[in-house]
């Protein structure tokens, strides 16, 4: 992995440039301003160039006979999204847009969307102190925390058909209300993650009353159809390797991002990956990919975040600059040119 890449600032476009979205979030809490939203605003507008000989020792190993001619560049929008569920919805569904839809707010110095769609979106959010976390999935069920307007996210109608089978499986209790809606209860209870989020933000802000009796809450209307938990695309394993041998070294994979509006965002925008992509499209889709970053100098600085998130950027983008080398090859070798 290069060094870490220090870019140009412009909002014009270059051409053939892969198309980077970089969300942060709002205030909310003891946060005037956010740290994931203090790490990503530089960002704005910044140019870097792909890196097309990956000094790894996990590149693949037929990356060196795969011709790529020259570096891509990479353009980053950036983006705050406020810490509320409701604005999740209305945003992330438009960034997903054939083409993109940007909210009606966002700053004047935000680049013009693609004609199609970004080739990556990259959100980031704060956790609490402690090293960089790579999250892998999303989740779709179990968000009963308050977001910064004191909000709970939407109760999903859960059907006792979809989870008679896992009720023995997964340690979900499902039960009829006398209000007509199903609550579904995690016997289990809270996920590590989750409790630290708990922790982090004061039990005033967790929906009180019998867990057993209140509503599941998450994705509902509109999300019946995607599953429970979907994965990131990108191989986040090999990623943290690498990023790891090039001298970041606090950071780690995560699993469960949480059950907050960080897990919320992710799971919402690789579900709307997965609605707007066709299934005889051979272009490659959009990735998404969510970090979570500490506090302000707990223990990393906001520039060592910043620096990190654009090591991130040119490594998932120097992939995708490789498939699509490897497409044309086998493309080529197919029409028998090669």
């Amino acid at each position: 992995m290069p060094a870490v890449p220090q870019g140009q600032r412009s909002s014009q476009v270059p051409a053939n440039a892969f198309r980077v979205l970089v969300t942060g979030f709002g205030p909310f809490s003891q946060y005037v301003v956010n740290p994931s939203w203090l790490a990503v605003e530089p960002l704005q507008n910044t140019i870097l160039h792909t890196d097309i000989h990956p000094k790894s020792a996990t590149a693949l190993p037929a990356a060196s006979a795969i011709p790529i001619t020259k570096p891509r560049p990479i353009h980053i929008t950036t983006l705050e999204v406020p810490v509320n569920y409701d604005d999740v919805l209305n945003i992330i569904p438009g960034v997903h847009a054939r083409p993109p839809k940007l909210p009606a707010d966002a700053p004047a110095e935000c680049a013009p969307p693609p004609t199609k769609n970004y080739d990556f979106v990259f959100h980031i959010g704060v956790a609490g102190r402690g090293s960089l976390r790579m999250e892998r999935q999303g989740h779709k069920l179990g968000y009963h925390m308050r977001d910064a307007k004191g909000k709970l996210a939407p109760v999903v109608r859960v059907s006792h058909k979809d989870f008679s089978r896992r009720d023995t499986e997964s340690g979900l209790k499902l039960s009829g209300g006398l209000d007509g809606i199903d609550r579904l209860s995690i016997t289990s209870g809270p996920s590590a993650a989750e409790n630290m989020e708990r922790e982090r933000l004061g039990m005033d802000m967790v929906e009180g009353g019998d867990t057993l009796a209140r509503p599941s809450r998450g994705f509902g209307i509109g999300y019946e159809n995607f599953p429970d938990e979907i994965p990131t695309d990108i191989d986040v394993t090999r990623l943290v390797a690498d990023l790891k041998k090039g001298g970041v070294e606090q950071i780690y994979t995560s699993m469960d991002a949480g059950h907050y509006l960080c897990d919320f965002i992710y799971y919402c925008s690789l579900a709307e990956v997965r609605r707007s992509t066709k299934p005889y499209e051979k272009r490659r889709h959009t990735q998404v990919l969510f970090l979570h970053c500490p506090p302000v100098d707990r223990p990393l600085s906001t520039e060592e975040v910043t620096d990190a998130i654009k090591r991130i950027v040119v490594w998932v983008c120097s992939e995708q600059q490789l498939d699509d080398a490897k497409d044309a090859v086998a493309q080529a070798a197919a029409a028998g040119i090669a």
